[in-house]
């Protein structure tokens, strides 16, 4: 769907630039993560690739045509979803709807996808009775409005409850089942671990890692297995090499003649990975 190749981007005051010559794709129904701390370039790569800034260095070709040469035809293909919703509050969440389905060609059915998110029962209620969540999930249906070929993703399931985060996650795994893209920047190392086929991690401008979060995981993380047993009244641990774990006498005597509390690998996680990667902490 997007090729990037090489693009650099400075803001009109900014010395240095914010993108640094940055290179990746998006396959055609991936999901695909931009992830990275707050200032590192994510938001001003997404926004050009919506063509919301266009005085950039470098190629974005979009299905394998120039980004640039698109013009108002580009928009009926793409949802996005801003992390911050903007709504008329004063308008109720269908009228809110009503009035983005007008600057599109295709239409989705918002029935439908309100109740999917739990609010059709506030269809027909002003948007500043909302509460955040419910804004969120409004605003997650309004990206869904033209039936779009690509989603832009940002928080989507930020400051909502476990179970309307699963909600909108099985909703973006069913848009990627019926063909659709994703790109998905989120500091929720959970649902990128759920969601994402591939991940690129962002640090000063640049593209520091990109690959699938079960490589990234096996790239950083300890080839062990730790094994923690009952030995009498107490419970003990031991860590064993994970490719010599067929070999291992001690490990199939503990297996076989011990109680196991638990069993697994010492696989490091994607928070722990962004740390590493980007230097700071997913709650920057």
């Amino acid at each position: 769907m997007f090729h990037v190749n090489n693009l650099s981007f400075k803001y009109p005051k900014n010395k240095e630039n914010t993108i640094d010559d940055i290179s990746f794709e998006i396959k055609q129904g991936e999901v695909f993560g931009l992830l990275g701390p707050s200032g590192v370039g994510k938001s001003t790569t997404q926004k050009i690739l919506i063509k919301l800034l266009t005085n950039y260095n470098g190629e974005v070709l979009y299905k394998n045509k120039n980004l640039k040469s698109f013009g108002k035809e580009f928009y009926q293909e793409i949802g996005v979803g801003f992390e911050m919703p903007v709504h008329f509050s004063k308008l109720t969440a269908n009228e809110n709807l009503s009035f983005f389905k007008k600057l599109y060609k295709t239409h989705a059915n918002t029935d439908e996808l309100l109740q999917q998110v739990g609010l059709y029962e506030d269809r027909n209620k002003q948007v500043n009775e909302f509460s955040k969540g419910m804004k969120a999930r409004l605003n997650f249906v309004r990206s869904l409005l033209n039936k779009p070929k690509i989603l832009f993703l940002d928080e989507p399931t930020n400051g909502l409850d476990p179970k309307n985060a699963r909600n909108i996650k099985a909703m973006i795994k069913q848009f990627q089942q019926e063909g659709g893209t994703v790109l998905l920047t989120t500091h929720l190392m959970n649902d990128v671990d759920e969601l994402c086929d591939r991940v690129a991690f962002m640090a000063d401008g640049r593209i520091a890692e990109i690959d699938t979060p079960k490589n990234l995981k096996l790239k950083h993380g300890e080839r062990s297995v730790e094994v923690e047993y009952k030995r009498d009244s107490e419970v003990e641990r031991m860590s064993f090499d994970l490719d010599a774990l067929k070999s291992s006498d001690e490990f199939m005597r503990i297996v076989k003649t011990r109680e196991i509390v638990t069993i697994h690998s010492k696989e490091t996680t994607l928070d722990d990975i962004f740390i590493k990667v980007t230097g700071v902490g997913t709650n920057e």
